[in-house]
């Protein structure tokens, strides 16, 4: 089934993630901060042809609101709403699908996920649609029962508005927006493997009430580490496929699973994970550092003028290469180069399903 270029949400949303599971791929999962990595994400999936998910941590809407204003939930509503209005305005210029996701909430960003509801439901009573897809609340640190409950709370309202919900079970390691902690190396890292009877007792609470994915943690980290400190294990991800299958009589790899801490990953392991049911991986510590990576070699590039308007030897004017469009393309297209990697590894790459 075709859809339209532009924000995919409700049913779409579903029809996409089907799309990717029975297309035995999946989709980059795409952290951005501003409107160099936003559009850099479009400009990668439109090369590639390929369908995306654009998303937000709460650090990454507050840098969209402005640094210098307070660090507050208001700002972090707001900034998070000003890169949705963005998306929704040029996605579809694109010609490719992007979904719009928020990213690890846990207990004490909830009112940051309430504030994003109540703005969801002023869109959808203007056009008919939310205006993210989905959002994710990170539970992990609370008990499982707390932690279902209060997904289950949040998707009957999030359904009201044809969203979707992403729920944590496991710990993802490492430490991202001030959500988790650094991995210390040698300490037990058993909570880093969600149990197939965990994956059950959410699937059990949660069907019935909307639609519902799950991070279910197989070693997965945020960050780059280290060969051998945390170890990926992403059969994981098949045993509880098939533990829900069984109990539950359902058909072939039921559970829309992702990919959480997608950075640095080897492919092999992103194959495995994806041909378990994984419809999306995130990645940011990666493109960050393409961002980086492609600012510092313009730099190296034309050092004088990043010190002097004209050069100190020769008195030409370098304005064309001090003016901001011109490394902030640098960083646009070295990360966008780096995502379409990503989707070439995740099998996405010429399989938008949008006409």
């Amino acid at each position: 089934m075709a859809l339209k270029p532009g924000i995919i949400t409700g049913k779409d949303y579903i029809t996409l993630v089907e799309a990717c599971k029975a297309g035995g791929y999946a989709l980059p999962a795409v952290n951005v901060t501003d409107i160099n990595s936003l559009n850099a994400a479009l400009e990668a999936a439109a090369n590639a042809k390929s369908d995306i998910i654009i998303q937000l941590s709460n650090g990454g809407a507050r840098y969209y609101g402005g640094s210098s204003l307070p660090d507050t939930i208001d700002v972090k509503v707001k900034g998070a709403v000003s890169a949705a209005r963005h998306a929704h305005m040029m996605a579809a210029d694109y010609g490719i699908g992007v979904v719009l996701h928020t990213d690890h909430a846990n207990r004490k960003l909830l009112p940051w996920i309430d504030g994003l509801i109540e703005a969801g439901k002023k869109h959808f009573e203007e056009t008919g649609a939310p205006l993210f897809s989905s959002h994710m609340l990170d539970l992990s640190e609370e008990t499982l029962e707390d932690n279902i409950s209060i997904s289950a709370d949040y998707l009957k309202k999030l359904h009201e508005i044809d969203m979707s919900i992403e729920i944590e079970l496991g710990v993802t390691g490492g430490e991202e927006d001030g959500v988790g902690s650094d991995l210390v190396e040698g300490a037990d890292n058993s909570h880093l493997y969600t149990q197939p009877d965990e994956v059950l007792t959410a699937y059990k609470a949660l069907d019935g009430l909307g639609h519902f994915t799950i991070a279910a943690a197989f070693g997965n980290v945020h960050g780059v580490y280290k060969p051998g400190n945390v170890v990926l294990r992403p059969e994981i991800l098949d045993q509880s496929q098939k533990h829900v299958e069984k109990i539950c009589g359902l058909g072939h790899n039921p559970l829309h699973f992702v990919f959480h801490g997608g950075s640095g990953s080897e492919k092999a392991k992103i194959a495995e994970a994806v041909s378990y049911g994984a419809f999306k991986m995130n990645i940011d510590t990666d493109t960050q550092f393409a961002c980086a990576n492609g600012i510092g070699k313009y730099v190296e590039a034309n050092r004088e003028a990043f010190f002097h308007q004209m050069h100190p030897e020769t008195g030409a004017p370098l304005k064309k290469f001090y003016d901001p469009r011109k490394w902030g393309r640098e960083i646009q297209k070295s990360m966008a180069t780096r995502l379409m990697e990503a989707m070439d590894d995740l099998g996405s790459t010429g399989k938008s399903i949008c006409r």
